[in-house]
């Protein structure tokens, strides 16, 4: 295993009754990584990354985070080991300001002649300054971090939402489908979110069924189709005809006809 892969999943298989919706998958990240990961309804997307962010226990196979063994029990094992996942229906709490969310779970208490912290007195000042400094430094557009998060736009949850993952230090953040149902500035805004986590040495998973946003930021792409993997190329040496052709299963293409595992 190369010092600089982050994570690898083995034969990673899921049954969900008689139902196979992942088939020995193998799958790895390198530290900085973006990865693309595409594939029609039930090809077993989410899936797998709910596995890796804890949410599912495999039926059978293995992750190792940093060459080390590792098991999720619930998606708190794996955030506690830095993966952060972000559905689509974000993880945000709308009736909390942006500070509050950006600081859930990390509340900064105030302290007794500032040293002794007092229990459930949140120093609020503090943390809304240190959140305004940081959406500004990652120039997300938020006009007052008192906001409502209920109130913002679908774009700017997003972008609020990615910027929480950098918050909390996360090694490996895994995006589901973090660009549908906004406008096209505020797309471009969370694309531009995405290479500053690879920037910062952030490993990132993009879940998504637009082919050109994959393309404007993943460094490789994984396809899996009917619970097996059938593609993983880095984007240099494939095409968005080709993965479309790996999703659909047509065969065969300009580098041969398709195979499962390929």
């Amino acid at each position: 295993m190369k010092s600089d892969l982050l994570l690898e999943m083995r034969n990673i298989t899921k049954f969900f009754g008689g139902l196979c919706a992942v088939n020995g998958v193998d799958f790895s990240i390198r530290a900085g990584e973006v990865v693309g990961l595409v594939g029609d309804n039930a090809a077993g997307k989410s899936t797998l990354m709910k596995i890796l962010a804890g949410a599912y226990t495999p039926s059978d196979g293995e992750i190792f985070l940093e060459s080390r063994r590792v098991r999720f029990h619930d998606p708190q094992d794996a955030r506690s080991m830095g993966i952060e996942m972000l559905f689509q229906d974000l993880a945000l709490v709308p009736e909390l300001d942006v500070a509050e969310n950006l600081f859930l779970g990390k509340e900064v208490p105030k302290k007794l002649f500032g040293r002794l912290p007092i229990k459930f007195l949140l120093d609020r000042r503090r943390m809304n300054a240190k959140a305004a400094e940081f959406l500004k430094d990652l120039c997300i557009n938020v006009e007052d971090v008192h906001e409502k998060v209920r109130n913002l736009s679908g774009g700017q949850q997003q972008s609020v939402s990615i910027a929480r993952t950098m918050f909390f230090n996360a090694k490996l953040v895994i995006l589901d489908e973090p660009t549908s149902a906004i406008s096209v500035r505020e797309t471009q805004r969370v694309l531009e979110l995405i290479a500053q986590l690879k920037a910062k040495g952030v490993s990132v998973v993009i879940v998504s069924h637009r082919m050109e946003d994959i393309f404007a930021v993943a460094d490789r792409i994984v396809v899996l189709r009917r619970g097996k993997k059938v593609e993983d190329s880095p984007k240099s040496e494939t095409s968005m005809e080709r993965v479309i052709r790996k999703i659909i299963g047509s065969e065969p293409d300009a580098r041969g006809p398709v195979r499962d595992g390929d």
